[in-house]
């Protein structure tokens, strides 16, 4: 896998500005909000990791020389973990929340209403480069974001990984992965 790993030039402010601009044309048409949506990328995701461990594994030895058994447990279980925890309390997640009101208000009521801002940005770290750079994104699908995902160019083999295995398994309209240094 390493032979394939070259240095990746970093994105240009104008290559930015666009992926930006689509990834929130993307959230704009609303796609990202329903529940349906959500779900199919969070199985999506588990999927891809139970379809790929074994080159998850392999990347993260190429890049860490992490053994097997660590890459397992926590890399590839806990964010398992992470999605069957988001998917069975998304829906709670999404409904709306109680409030006070005040007696002066009464016969008022309130609810607290969770909505998805818009485009998140995700820069992972190289320590746990395949948790580090989608266990936040469970977060952000779970909440009904669009994503930028930039993971560490220290870990490039996971980095290629990543970039190959999101354009493969989750929706490249609204989850994209950039590559190379900050």
């Amino acid at each position: 896998m390493t032979s394939e790993v070259e240095n990746k030039p970093v994105i240009c402010t104008e290559s930015a500005k666009e992926l930006v601009k689509e990834l929130r044309a993307s959230f704009a048409t609303g796609k990202t909000k329903s529940y349906e949506w959500r779900l199919t990328q969070l199985n999506a995701m588990v999927k891809m990791m139970e379809e790929k461990e074994p080159q998850i594994v392999a990347a993260l030895h190429d890049d860490l020389s992490k053994p097997e058994l660590e890459s397992s447990i926590y890399e590839i279980a806990m964010l398992k973990n992470s999605c069957r925890l988001a998917v069975k309390n998304m829906k709670h997640w999404m409904m709306p929340e109680k409030a006070k009101t005040s007696l002066v208000t009464f016969p008022s009521s309130a609810e607290i209403v969770s909505e998805p801002l818009g485009v998140v940005l995700v820069i992972s770290a190289w320590n746990y480069p395949f948790l580090l750079s989608l266990d936040p994104i469970v977060g952000a699908i779970a909440a009904g974001n669009a994503i930028v995902l930039k993971p560490s160019e220290i870990a490039p083999a996971t980095s290629l990984l990543l970039a190959r295995l999101v354009a493969e398994y989750l929706d490249s309209s609204c989850i994209k992965v950039v590559e190379g240094a900050v």
